[in-house]
């Protein structure tokens, strides 16, 4: 054997070296694709959060301004909504799950929390309005739609 052999290949230095560089540059893309796919689903959450709350305020929003008739207001605590007849009827409205107007219960959206607020109003001084705040809640995540329902006749 000659004493200037050429080199052939690596030395155990260098590829534990190489070794390390990649294990710590797959650990940050593996950080990073953690982080992205944990919060994935907050999107579908909101957009749900906006979708209940919009369908209660139309549903809010298209019933008479006055009181048509003799209905009282929907119990604050239920999910039949069909006795309400008028915008006052929803005041304090709170409900432990997504129902339509006849009751029937959304058993995949059982997660989320609807509530409504009434503030009489008068927003540009010429008619009776009420301001209509419609929040859903899902865990720590809530939306709050604001909308307005003047007395125009």
């Amino acid at each position: 054997m000659s004493a200037n052999r050429e080199s052939a290949g690596f030395t155990l230095i260098e590829l534990v070296i190489a070794i390390v560089v990649v294990g710590l540059g797959l650990a940050g893309l593996v950080t990073a694709f953690s982080t992205a796919v944990r919060g994935s689903a907050d999107p579908v959450v909101d957009k749900q959060l906006v979708a209940i709350a919009e369908a209660m305020m139309e549903e809010i929003t298209l019933k008479p301004f006055a009181d048509p008739g003799s209905a009282g207001a929907i119990a604050a605590a239920g999910c039949v909504r069909s006795a309400a007849d008028d915008v006052g009827d929803y005041a304090g409205y709170v409900n432990r799950a997504v129902c339509d107007v006849d009751g029937t219960a959304a058993p995949d959206l059982a997660a989320y929390r609807v509530s409504v607020a009434l503030v009489p109003g008068d927003p540009l001084g010429t008619a009776t309005a009420t301001r209509i705040t419609v929040t859903v809640t899902n865990g720590v995540r809530n939306f709050a739609l604001v909308g307005w329902r003047g007395d125009y006749q």
